[in-house]
């Protein structure tokens, strides 16, 4: 998005015909989508092989290894949906001292949400009751709090 030059000729490119007007993301996710559709055609193809054939173990060893392909494509999509999801959250979240690197292989962000923090202030002779609110980040190794900048 900040290379008006890449973006010139990416929408160029998309608009030719050649390419039938479809996004770069489509590219992308196209082998992908190949990879499941095959996985698909050798479900079929053992349905209909003889029990105990060479062919039957042959398209069972192929579809062992495409679903392990898919198994570790999948995992590798989270890896990098979890780290960018922490780049994004680095770049939101301003620490007051650097000590805590927010941005890990192994940590990965579990579940966020705003909350409401609740303040009794009993020095007063009516209990007051004040909110303010805070965002919980739980990650698989730790927990965060945050709050909105003032």
């Amino acid at each position: 998005n900040g290379n008006a030059g890449f973006q010139q000729v990416l929408e160029r490119l998309e608009s030719d015909p050649v390419c039938q007007r479809l996004s770069l993301k489509s590219f992308l996710i196209l082998p992908f989508q190949r990879i499941t559709r095959l996985k698909l055609l050798l479900q079929n193809i053992l349905k209909r092989t003889r029990p105990e054939s060479e062919e039957e173990v042959q398209a069972t060893q192929a579809y062992d290894a495409l679903e392990k392909l898919i198994k570790d494509c999948n995992e590798n999509v989270q890896r990098m949906k979890s780290t960018e999801e922490l780049i994004y959250l680095s770049q939101k979240i301003e620490f007051e001292c650097k000590i805590f690197p927010l941005i890990s292989q192994s940590r990965r962000l579990v579940k966020c949400g705003e909350l409401t923090a609740l303040d009794f202030n009993n020095l007063s002779p009516k209990w007051k009751v004040t909110t303010r609110p805070i965002y919980l980040h739980l990650f698989n190794d730790c927990l965060l709090l945050s709050r909105p900048k003032e």
